[in-house]
């Protein structure tokens, strides 16, 4: 018999609200499918089971907050018998039904309930845009939008305050917890953005890749020879990860940012990648992630773009140990073979724990990721 609980989908996360079961007691389920829906502080989560197994009883309640590591039902593993005299904890047979295909309560998110009853919206006149028509934040946002009266002046706007105060309780963990050093390097782009503004030449609009993908397979890749950099400390002790998964830092509509993982980035072809980008930041800004994508981020990687500063020192999200940060991409005055020329140029920073590494191994991983850059044809293997 398997405890199925709520998992932990970052350090900045204590708790969630059941919205949904996707699957009812008999049920079969494979490692990797989607079982229920989570709204957390910041979004909508589709929780996957981390086992095979059988659905054997439903503990959670749709509409029920549980902290993180609470069983949520009870998964019996394969060939293994149910309990027939197991007792149906309070709300089971509620959340049995539901997941039966019995007609459920009408489903909305705490966030979405308490900023309505703040601006004293009707929710029954609110089409839900969320997972099985559950009404969301932004839905009920979107319907104030359209209301011709003010909102008064204190009101929130949206779920900024919320979410930045999750994030500076993680941050502040960080920095209380984590002794970090910071390295910097300016990296020249000329060879690379001729390479990729060539490559794109190539493809249908569709297919084309933007710089961020280079960047993104340039750590990873450089990431192989740097281990120390990639994985987690926990419990005083550092585990290296098997595989790369980067955590993008991704800009949220209603304010505050989430970092979900975009597996497997040292392995995949750029255009794997920048599709898989950009489905990931359309599901992070609907609301719509997996629990994976949450959790298993080995390093994070944040990247300005085109209108932020030319350089961030950013803050390690445990139990991670690094932080690779890339400032807007700018031309600079560039010295080459003794003469002087002007260069397309970024400046990348690394924020690392110096329980697990220093800062001799982040200046060569930088110096490091600056030769890969240099290879860009290499890079997209």
């Amino acid at each position: 018999m398997i405890e199925f609980t709520l998992p932990s989908m970052g350090a900045d996360m204590d708790e969630g609200t059941l919205l949904e079961w996707k699957v009812k007691p008999g049920d079969a389920v494979k490692r990797g499918q989607v079982v229920a829906v989570v709204d957390t502080s910041k979004a909508a989560v589709d929780v996957e089971s981390w086992q095979d197994g059988v659905v054997d009883r439903l503990i959670t309640e749709p509409g029920q907050k549980v902290p993180v590591g609470t069983p949520m039902a009870i998964l019996l593993e394969p060939g293994e018998a149910p309990h027939a005299a197991a007792p149906v904890q309070a709300g089971t047979q509620q959340a049995v039904a539901i997941a039966a295909g019995a007609t459920p309560r009408r489903r909305i998110s705490p966030a979405a309930r308490k900023h309505a009853q703040e601006h004293h919206v009707d929710l029954d006149a609110i089409a839900g845009t969320g997972p099985q028509g559950s009404v969301t934040l932004e839905d009920v946002m979107q319907r104030i939008a359209r209301a011709a009266t003010p909102m008064p002046a204190s009101a929130p706007l949206d779920r900024s305050a919320e979410m930045r105060k999750v994030i500076a309780s993680a941050m502040e963990r960080s920095k209380r917890e984590i002794p970090h050093y910071y390295a910097c390097e300016t990296i020249p782009l000329g060879k690379a953005l001729a390479w990729l503004a060539a490559e794109n030449e190539k493809r249908s609009i569709s297919e084309r890749v933007l710089p961020v993908v280079l960047l993104l397979k340039a750590v990873a890749v450089t990431l192989k020879r740097f281990p120390e950099l990639n994985g987690f400390y926990r419990e005083g002790a550092f585990t290296a990860a098997r595989q790369v998964h980067i955590g993008v830092a991704i800009s949220l509509r209603q304010g505050g940012l989430i970092a979900p993982a975009l597996l497997d980035t040292d392995i995949k072809p750029m255009t794997k990648i920048m599709h898989e980008l950009m489905d990931l930041t359309a599901r992070c800004r609907a609301g719509s992630l997996k629990s994976s994508e949450l959790s298993e981020p080995t390093i994070t990687v944040t990247n300005l773009g085109e209108q932020g500063a030319t350089e961030v020192f950013g803050v390690i999200y445990p139990p991670q140990v690094a932080l690779v940060g890339f400032g807007r991409i700018a031309e600079r005055p560039w010295a080459e073979n003794g003469g002087l020329k002007v260069m397309p140029a970024v400046t990348a920073s690394l924020s690392a724990d110096h329980r697990v590494s220093d800062g001799h191994r982040g200046a060569l991983f930088l110096l490091e990721l600056s030769e890969a850059l240099q290879h860009p044809e290499e890079l997209n293997r």
